[in-house]
């Protein structure tokens, strides 16, 4: 999984997406401006990402503990507010009280048109902020918009002097991207179900709206499986550098993907296969060509491991797991990895994926791969995601190019630019 034998832990890596039929514009960033002071409110175009428009003006708001957050009487809105509320109490000290009925200073609506699936509009001034969006979704990202364009001490835990202005103006936004993604590698390093949450929590910050969890790798296993149990208990048993590893259970997993959901994010996971895949082949010995389980794997080489392509358990374990996979997971795509997998011949590798991708599709979801995809065939409406480094060789760009020309989705996340130890 792209290491380069270097050793992961918070593998924060963001994606873009060459997104078919999607070309929404996004602004160039604003010139610096100088430091906001708690009684300075930050200019309104110093937000990541940079919003779309800006247009700033007027009188700023400021937070007061007579503030009321005003939501439109709907679940998903009042959750939004409620989410909002949770964020500012604990810094401010006040009560930001969340109602359907009367007044609210801060006010979160639904209406407006052009501001699709993500968008929103944030007006400021003396006496309050509006944002609009189509879809709850925008109305959650407008309100990450509010919390960086107040003071940076309002994501305190504890109770902070203030004041609490927020700069007057507009900000209209939609996302020039429609999958904004970050890797969190929990194969290589475990992570707890509160340390994924607490990740979940920053990218939420950002807009981001996909959590790439990468779940199977050569050092450990971490999703608990009914049809192959010892995947987890045996395959998660370590990590990178020795150590108890971990796994998620089921229950764990549909927390996380409850957590994400509820911060407008979807999760995809990963298992990396034909290669990277030495935990599951130390699990179960007749996953192997040779029937012969090899011991677990604690380094950080890659490239040495390989399901046997040629045997019928191999799919038949691919699709067990891939079908409690999926039933556990509400999100579109299942992520089948494919990279590195130098211990595969060329020609079983294509054979692999032509029966593999097909499985995806069996439990309705759709395929994301490494690049590495493209060498094969990939299915209708698969997503390679590319992760090359400057000096990826030519002919694999050219493949991943004509790949895109005939309609292969690209999710762009160059290796060497963007992770994160």
């Amino acid at each position: 999984m792209r290491q380069h034998h270097r050793t992961p832990r918070l593998l924060g890596t963001l994606l873009l997406v060459a997104a078919a039929g999607l070309s929404l514009s996004g602004a160039a960033p604003t010139a610096p401006a100088a430091p906001a002071t708690p009684s300075t409110p930050t200019p309104l175009g110093r937000v990541v990402p940079a919003p779309a428009s800006v247009d700033p003006g007027g009188s700023p708001y400021r937070v007061t503990r007579d503030t009321r957050i005003r939501v439109d009487d709907s679940r998903a809105v009042r959750a939004v507010g409620a989410y909002l509320a949770d964020v500012l109490r604990p810094s401010t000290g006040y009560p930001l009280p969340v109602t359907a009925h009367g007044d609210g200073q801060i006010r979160l609506r639904l209406g407006g048109k052009g501001l699709g699936e993500e968008g929103y509009r944030l007006v400021s001034g003396r006496s309050g902020v509006t944002i609009t969006a189509g879809r709850p979704a925008g109305l959650f990202h407008g309100v990450q918009t509010l919390r960086q364009l107040l003071p940076a001490a309002v994501e305190k835990n504890t109770v902070q002097s203030g004041p609490w202005p927020i700069a007057g103006g507009t900000v209209t936004d939609t996302p020039r991207y429609g999958y904004r993604g970050a890797m969190l590698d929990v194969s290589r390093h475990f992570f707890t179900v509160a340390q994924v949450e607490r990740y979940i929590d920053e990218l939420a910050l950002y807009k981001v709206n996909k959590l790439h969890l990468h779940l199977s790798d050569d050092q450990g296993w971490r999703i608990a499986l009914d049809s192959w149990p010892r995947l987890a208990t045996h395959g998660g048993s370590t990590q990178v550098g020795g150590g108890p590893g971990g796994f998620y259970t089921k229950a764990d997993y549909r927390r996380i993907v409850r957590y994400a959901a509820s911060r407008y994010l979807e999760v995809v996971p990963e298992i990396d296969m034909p290669g990277h895949t030495n935990a599951a082949l130390a699990s179960y010995a007749r996953l192997n060509c040779d029937g012969v389980a090899p011991p677990l794997y604690t380094g950080t080489e890659v490239g040495f491991s390989s399901l046997c392509v040629n045997k019928p358990v191999t799919y038949d374990f691919v699709d067990d797991v891939l079908r409690e996979l999926a039933a556990l997971t509400p999100g579109k795509y299942l992520h089948i990895g494919g990279d590195e997998a130098h211990s595969t011949s060329h020609a079983d590798y294509v054979t692999f994926m032509d029966k593999v991708q097909p499985l995806v599709a069996k439990y309705g979801k759709k395929v994301i791969g490494w690049h590495q995809l493209t060498g094969a065939t990939p299915a209708k409406g698969a997503i390679a995601q590319y992760w090359g480094l400057d000096d990826t060789d030519d002919a694999e760009k050219a493949q991943v190019a004509r790949a895109a020309q005939n309609g292969t989705g690209i999710v762009l996340s160059p290796a060497d630019r963007l992770y994160l130890d």
